[in-house]
């Protein structure tokens, strides 16, 4: 297999499962408009990118660090999803009775806020990480290393920029068609549901 599409199936293996970060993906895109929520896909998709960087110049040691530190790691990103799931739900409530509207508002805030919810799932770096360690080291075919790597962050940036896209397109989409009482619960059930998987993560 080539490293590029090596990258492609690691980079659709880490975006494709609806965890957390898609949950928070798709209520963007319901509520927010759609350019505020392709900026926020592309900040999902840089900060993959910068991990698959990681994982190609220092794999073995990226990955023996996540390993050993995978406890802190589950609970404080576990934490964190908690506080953004419960900040959800309290700003809900707080606003409940206000209709909401789908309004398109800058998009660089939410791009920066899902760069920082996405650096805190170190799970991907070790996703890539293993892959890069092993299998990509064995595609070099000759070639320089550099252009293995490159060419597996390339599948990688590809993959997640391609699915975070287009998962809030379909999004966007659905959220013009809903009536203002379907939207006004799009909030509460996402946040809900990122505090579920926030427990879970927890729970581990």
């Amino acid at each position: 297999m080539h490293a590029f599409a090596l990258g492609l199936v690691a980079g659709l293996a880490v975006a494709m499962p609806l965890g957390p970060i898609g949950v928070l993906l798709l209520r963007e895109s319901l509520l927010s408009g759609r350019r505020r929520a392709v900026a926020a896909a592309l900040g999902v998709a840089t900060v993959d990118t910068v991990y698959a960087v990681a994982a190609v110049l220092v794999g073995a040691q990226v990955a023996l660090l996540v390993s050993s530190a995978a406890t802190v790691i589950r609970v404080v990103s576990g934490a964190a999803l908690l506080v953004v799931g419960v900040v959800g739900l309290v700003g809900w409530w707080r606003t409940r009775d206000v209709e909401p509207v789908l309004e398109e508002r800058a998009a660089g805030s939410a791009y920066l806020r899902f760069v920082a919810y996405t650096a805190l799932n170190p799970a991907t770096l070790l996703i890539f990480a293993t892959v890069a360690t092993g299998a990509v080291a064995e595609l070099g075919d000759g070639r320089p290393s550099f252009a293995v790597g490159a060419a597996f962050v390339a599948g990688v940036t590809t993959a997640s920029a391609g699915w975070q896209v287009v998962l809030v397109v379909l999004g966007g989409l659905a959220g013009a068609r809903l009536g203002p009482r379907l939207r006004a619960w799009v909030s509460p059930i996402g946040s809900a549901l990122v505090v579920g998987l926030a427990a879970w993560v927890l729970v581990g």
